[in-house]
């Protein structure tokens, strides 16, 4: 299927308002698509379905699901016009949204200082009007902006729509063998990994990185945990460990989920004690911002590694189910001519209310840039 075919399909769901999902996962060119066949609301019950999940922060609450038995999956192939991102917006925010945050990042600290946790992943919303209500400029628009991201745009009648471009896999499932990303710490990108870390990020990388080690233990065998290092993400660079391991044969996948999510990156750690403190004192819902998404139990045939060559080897794979879902970060809800931009940063007792302003500031940068 041609990229113009393609998207004039997406666009065509769109405008009869029925449910799609449009995405291209990092560093590739296919970009693939599930369109739902009514406009029904399903739900996930396990996480043992097929499709493509839709997850909110809140844990207590239900994850959508696009299933693949009620959908069209459509793939294509999109070359980015130009990976050039470009020039910085100028970043206007009153100074109500600036002491309402600041102030928050205060709260934080002094309940750090109290025992109550020791780290709280704090954020905010803004609202940008828009003129190009067209959702699918805009996804292409983070395409080409962001290759090295998930980039996605996922609607329901009965939802919203939603776009982003994320940089962080919550987890990888081919099998029984997975991989999960604890990605922590900012920094303004200017040109150069080689930078130096504070200590404080370097706290707040091995906080996310100690949690999932110490949840995953007992449904998990082979456990290995790579080395820190530093990537870039859009106009910004983080910290980043890739924990992998193997699958009990007793585990589940809804087992990993519920030990795993949401974790110390994107709330903080005790995780209760931190969700507790975001959902009462963030005093806005922050909906699916910070839950995650992604394909579900999908098929994926994976070649032979076999150098034998005669025919019937050469025809030979094998099919396994896949679940590739990322933390939703990097996002945008588009509600009533506006882009809502979610943006946060983790909190420790070392953190500076003023430079955690600063830093949400950058993180909008990346919507705000394609807007």
């Amino acid at each position: 299927m041609t990229s113009e075919d393609f998207f004039e399909r997406i666009a065509a769901q769109y405008r009869t308002k029925h449910p799609f999902v449009v995405y291209r996962k990092p560093n590739r060119n296919e970009v693939k698509s599930l369109l739902q066949g009514n406009d029904e609301l399903f739900f996930s019950k396990d996480f043992s379905e097929k499709g493509f999940l839709f997850s909110p922060f809140d844990d207590a609450e239900q994850s959508v699901l696009m299933p693949s038995e009620n959908s069209e999956i459509m793939v294509t192939s999109y070359v980015n016009e130009s990976e050039e991102e470009p020039s910085k917006v100028i970043n206007i925010n009153g100074e109500i949204e600036r002491e309402n945050h600041i102030n928050l990042v205060k709260k934080g600290i002094d309940a750090i200082k109290n025992n109550t946790f020791k780290k709280v992943v704090l954020s905010r919303k803004e609202s940008v009007p828009i003129s190009n209500s067209n959702p699918i400029n805009t996804f292409k628009s983070l395409l080409n902006v962001y290759p090295s991201a998930f980039v996605y745009c996922w609607y329901h009648p009965k939802v919203g729509l939603w776009l982003g471009a994320t940089p962080e896999t919550l987890i990888k499932i081919e099998g029984s063998q997975f991989s999960i990303m604890a990605l922590a710490g900012t920094q303004d990108y200017k040109g150069s990994l080689d930078v130096d870390w504070q200590e404080k990020e370097k706290q707040e990388q091995q906080y996310v990185t100690d949690f999932i080690v110490h949840n995953l233990k007992p449904s998990v065998e082979h456990l290995q945990i790579s080395n820190v290092e530093t990537v870039k993400a859009g106009n910004l660079l983080h910290l980043k460990t890739i924990v992998s391991a193997k699958l009990k044969g007793n585990a589940s996948l809804k087992n990993v989920i519920k030990a795993l999510h949401p974790t110390p990156a994107v709330c903080g750690f005790p995780k209760e004690a931190a969700k507790q403190f975001i959902l009462k004192n963030e005093n806005y819902n922050r909906a699916y911002y910070t839950g995650f998404l992604g394909e579900l139990n999908m098929e994926k045939t994976i070649k032979s590694r076999s150098e034998r060559r005669n025919i019937e080897n050469r025809a030979y794979a094998i099919s396994k189910k896949s679940t590739q879902l990322y933390v939703n970060l990097r996002c945008m809800q588009i509600k009533e001519g506006n882009a809502v931009i979610y943006v946060g940063g983790g909190i420790t007792e070392s953190s500076n209310p003023e430079k955690e302003w600063q830093e949400t500031q950058l993180k909008s940068l990346v919507i705000k840039n394609i807007l």
